[in-house]
Order: structure tokens, then C-alpha cells, then sequence
């Protein structure tokens, strides 16, 4: 930056046109109400409403709700259908899931909650803590999900508000963990111990963490918004996957700006509607990095569409304006100039594993080691829980590590313990050691937790790894992402095999059965690719035979052994691919 940061911060607390009086105006007459000077923290998202209503446009129903009860003020509305033991209608499901509560109907008739863990790194205790909860008030589990986080399921109507508030007691929270809001905020696995990466995410990731849930303007978004740093480490933290990521990068002497360890700034990022976030130009001190976040937030804030849910995402303004004028608008809201310098003035990131999130590493730290611990399909029971806990807390430093990849690192382990926290780990019904198949297998909940899902993926999953790794012996590293609707949780277009769920007709009469739309050839990093559509409608019980068939074919016509998946399925003649993925239907 070139000048001090001048963002104003001044906004008045008076509510006379929020909450209770703006929901009777809009109630009354929206047009008038649309011309009220809006104030108080969420002036700016009342204002991006009323331009909309202002130019003949239509709000969408989630800011039509936003607007006439904002969520964050309607917790005692909560508390009392919670006491009568009463799930929500549609637009009270929305609010609720400011609160981290997602009515899951009609699936299991309860509530998910999702949490905030920044980084996704947690104490020991806190997972000790978290079992209890899932056992008091939950079905005895939890998911980690491909943020880095932990969701916990089968929370009854009357144990909502016990469970979040249980979560805050124990030095956590679900704040903002669905809906309209900045997710989960992730950064690298192994910062702090990893020896190969340029900067320790953590702090970064922690200070853009409280900033989001100590400044209430910031959830007046569009619609969800993610953002990512990434440390250079071992681990891929998939940040060209967020609207914003931060990339650590080392700045060569000589160059026009200062040398040393930035940020290189990346926006836009949605694969679920096959685009990456791309290069600005800008790198970013790291101790400026939530102050940039939060000008992007407020710009997305000020003008992201809000008439249309499909387009309320960071990408289409980006679109729309190009990048010189959204870069020109943050630093407007910054009072400072950003740094540009061009990619010849950076040194190379280093190479990331795609396996180093399983098995025993070596840290920076001399004589220490994490370990990646396998979990089936994200899924880790209360007593696992509690298992994983006890092993970090006696024989690791006491941190458990989500990584975005549905699993978890035990770090701070002595190279001496290493076994024997294997066998430990094996003890509690989990695994250290896996095939590539297993390692690197993505997946959304499923139609057996979400309402918004097709099929049920994590039953396909285990189905297709069970009988590939059995078959296929792969020697290089395999992501097969899949994902039960087009929402792309799992991120089904950056995997070397993406899955989507689809329903497909049986007849006219409309019955329909489970099925899958199967893609190849995606991936992330330096090599990043949205996946191309290989074959339609493929029941569940074929998948694993024409997965088995398509990573054979692979096997048997790469040029080399160096040759990945995603580069051989690139250059691969279509027809050809398609015709490995034929069987002979029973």
C-alpha cells in the first residue's frame, strides 16, 4: 500500500429505518420505503436493495427476507420456536442459517450445524468437547467438510439453540456459517510446521476470521462468499477455488517493490460455475491482507447483483465491470493504492503433494512429525472423536488439523511415537495409510443429509473405491470429486474424475432414478482445468466399472508414467474416452 488505510468505519448505530420500522414501511409500501436514507451497520446492503427497487428491478425472496427481518436480529424469534420444538418455514430456514442451523427436512427432520474454525485447526479439548455435543444433542458424529470444518447432524427442534450455544462455551462458534454470509475462512494445513511453505497462514486466517464476526456490515452480502490463504505448503488449499485467495509468494530482489514474502491477490473464484479465481496483478503486504478482504467484501457488498441468485456471486460483477475498475473501486474503499508488480518479478511457487495430507511428514520443527489421519468419506463418529483427541493431546501438541481434502492432521508428533500413534489411530477404527483412490476421494453430503442433492454420494463413493482400489493399482495421485446437485459442493469439475448428480426420467409417467453425469480431466494449482463432460446417466451401480475402465484406459495409453490423469484425459480423443467409459449394460 501506498498510503495509510482511511476506511470508514463511523457507521451510526440509529435503527429507526432497520429491523422492526424498515420491515413495517416495506410491508406498507416498498417503493416509499425505497427511497429512506437507510443507516446503521447495514446501511450498505439496504441501499444496494433499494437501488434495485429504485430501477423497476425485483429483489430475490432471501434479500426480500434479509430486508424485512434481518437475520441477525430475530435470536429471540429462534429461542421461541426452539422452545415449542418447532422447526422453520422457508424464510425463517434462511435467517437460521446465519446462526450456523440448517433445516435439513426432508431428509432427516433435523437441524445441521456448521461450524466457524479458522484454518480449521482446533485444540484437542475443543474436539473432546464437540463429541459431547454431537452426543447430547446430535446423532453422535460429525463431517468435515471441504472447508476445513466441522457439521455436526440429527439436532432436534428443541436442541438447536442448546447446540450453538454449546459451541460458543467451548471457544467456537457457527456465526455466519451458511446463508449469505463469508464462510469458514480456510488457510494450509500444516501452517507453521510445514518446511517447505513461505508463510505461517494462521495469524492471517485468524485476523480475517474476527474481523468478519466483529463487524456486523460484513454480513450483508448477496450471497456466500469464501476466502482462502495459501502458505506455499505441501498441502493444496484450493484458493483459486475461492472468491478471494491470497497465494503466498516470494518477491525477488531488484525488484520495484519491496522483496520478501507477499500475497499475490486472486478474485473470482466459483468452479461450480466453471471458473477459477485469476491473477490481478496485485500483491498485498500479509499484515494488510484482512483490511483488502474487507474492501472486496464491501464493493461485492455495494454491487452484487441482488435480483437474480445465479449471478450474486463475486465473479459476474467482475465480470461485468473488468478488472481495472473493481480494482479501482477497492481502493476507493481502501484510501490506498494497490501494489502491482508483474509474474516475472515473483519466484515460482513451490510444488505442492496431493498425497501429503495421508501419512507420517516430517515438520520444520527437528524431530517432529505430522500425520495425516484417512477418514471414511469425512465422516468421524463422537467416540472417534474423542479418540483423536486424546492421541493429539498425549502424543502430538494438542492441535488437530482439517484439511479441505475431509481429513485430518495430528501434528507436534515425535519421530519416535510415529508407530505407535499409528496403531493408535487404527485402534479407534480410522487409518493412516490409504491407495490413491482412497486419498484423494471427495464428497457433499448426499441425499441423505441434503435436500438439495440427487444422489446419495457417499454411498456411491464408498461403492466405487471399494471396488476400483481392488482392481486398479494406481501409481500416481487420483481426485475423483462428487457431488450430489449442480451447487458443486464437492467441486466436481476440478477432479481428475468429477461425478454430478442428476435425476433421470424412467418414463413419461415421471418416475425417476439416481444417476450420474461424469466428467474428466479438472484440476487445481499451476495446472488448474475445468473438467470436460465424458458421458451422461450413468446409474450408480456402473459407476465403479466405468471408472475402473476409464482409469485402465489411462494406465495402458499415457506416454509415461509422468503423464497425470487430468493431462492424458486433456489431450485424449473424446470418442476415445467415451468409449472406455462403455459397458455392457446387464
Amino acid at each position: 500500500m501506498t498510503a495509510d488505510f482511511t476506511m470508514d468505519g463511523k457507521q451510526s448505530l440509529d435503527a429507526d429505518v432497520t429491523g422492526p420500522a424498515l420491515a413495517e414501511q416495506v410491508t406498507k409500501n416498498p417503493a416509499a420505503a425505497s427511497k429512506v436514507e437507510p443507516q446503521g451497520p447495514d446501511a450498505a446492503m439496504i441501499a444496494a436493495q433499494n437501488r434495485v427497487l429504485a430501477s423497476g428491478g425485483k429483489l430475490t425472496p432471501q434479500e426480500k427476507w434479509k430486508r424485512e427481518e434481518h437475520p441477525l436480529d430475530a435470536y429471540n424469534k429462534l429461542k421461541d420456536q426452539v422452545s415449542r420444538n418447532e422447526f422453520p418455514t422457508a424464510p425463517d430456514n434462511f435467517r437460521w442459517r446465519y446462526y450456523g442451523l440448517f433445516y435439513v427436512a426432508q431428509k432427516q427432520n433435523a437441524y445441521m450445524c456448521r461450524l466457524r474454525i479458522p484454518n480449521g485447526i482446533l485444540d484437542h479439548w475443543q474436539m473432546a468437547r464437540l463429541a459431547d455435543i454431537a452426543d447430547r444433542f446430535g446423532g453422535g458424529y460429525s463431517h468435515v467438510t471441504s472447508r476445513a470444518n466441522l457439521q455436526i447432524r440429527e439436532i432436534e427442534a428443541k436442541d438447536a439453540i442448546a447446540t450453538i450455544e454449546a459451541i460458543q462455551d467451548c471457544g467456537l462458534c457457527s456465526r455466519g456459517a451458511g446463508a449469505d454470509n463469508i464462510r469458514n475462512v480456510t488457510g494450509s494445513a500444516t501452517a507453521g510446521i510445514d518446511p517447505k511453505e513461505l508463510i505461517d497462514t494462521r495469524p492471517y486466517a485468524r485476523e480475517w476470521h474476527f474481523k468478519i464476526l466483529n463487524n456486523r456490515a460484513l454480513y450483508g452480502l448477496p450471497r456466500k462468499f469464501n476466502v482462502a490463504f495459501d502458505g506455499a505448503g505441501s498441502i493444496p488449499t484450493l484458493e483459486d477455488t475461492n472468491d478471494i485467495g491470497f497465494q503466498a509468494v516470494r518477491v525477488r530482489g531488484g525488484s520495484a517493490v519491496e522483496s520478501g514474502i507477499w500475497f499475490r491477490l486472486t478474485l473470482g473464484g466459483i468452479t461450480g460455475h466453471k471458473d477459477f479465481a485469476r491473477d490481478t496483478g496485485v500483491i498485498v503486504k500479509p499484515g494488510d491482507a484482512a483490511s483488502v478482504a474487507e474492501a472486496v467484501v464491501r464493493v461485492f457488498i455495494d454491487h452484487g447483483d441482488r435480483s437474480s441468485r445465479s449471478r450474486a456471486r463475486l465473479k459476474y460483477l467482475i465480470d461485468a465491470w473488468g478488472f481495472d475498475k473493481f480494482l479501482e473501486a477497492i481502493e476507493d474503499k481502501l484510501g490506498a493504492k494497490l501494489v502491482r508488480t508483474p509474474m516475472d518479478a515473483l519466484d515460482p511457487q513451490p510444488a505442492f503433494d496431493r498425497l501429503a495430507h495421508i501419512g507420517v511428514h516430517a515438520q520444520k520443527q527437528r524431530g517432529l512429525c505430522w500425520i495425516g489421519v484417512l477418514l471414511p468419506l469425512g465422516k468421524l463418529t463422537s467416540a472417534q472423536m474423542r479418540g483423536i483427541a486424546r492421541i493429539a493431546r498425549e502424543m502430538g501438541d494438542g492441535d488437530i488439523r482439517l484439511t479441505v481434502w475431509q481429513n485430518l492432521l495430528i501434528s507436534g508428533v515425535p519421530e519416535a511415537k510415529t508407530a505407535e500413534v499409528e496403531v493408535a489411530i487404527e485402534a479407534i477404527g480410522l487409518r493412516t495409510r490409504a491407495t490413491a483412490i482412497r486419498a484423494g476421494l471427495v464428497t457433499c453430503t448426499g441425499s441423505t443429509g441434503c435436500r438439495f442433492a440427487a444422489t446419495d454420494t457417499k454411498e456411491h463413493a464408498e461403492a466405487i473405491a471399494a471396488w476400483t482400489e481392488t482392481r486398479v493399482i494406481m501409481d500416481t495421485p487420483i481426485n475423483i470429486h462428487i457431488t450430489g446437485c449442480r451447487n458443486s459442493c464437492a467441486q466436481h469439475y476440478i477432479g481428475d474424475i468429477g461425478l454430478v448428480g442428476v435425476r433421470v426420467a424412467l418414463s413419461d409417467e415421471g418416475d425417476t432414478v439416481e444417476a450420474y453425469h461424469l466428467f474428466a480431466g479438472g484440476a487445481f494449482g499451476p495446472d488448474a482445468c475445468i473438467g470436460r463432460e465424458i458421458v451422461k446417466n450413468v446409474i450408480p451401480k456402473d459407476l465403479p466399472r466405468v471408472i475402473e475402465q476409464l482409469l485402465r484406459h489411462y494406465l495402458a495409453n499415457r506416454e509415461n508414467a509422468s503423464e497425470t490423469f487430468a493431462a492424458f484425459t486433456r489431450r485424449a480423443d473424446l470418442a476415445l474416452l467415451q468409449a472406455a467409459a462403455r459397458i455392457d449394460m446387464d
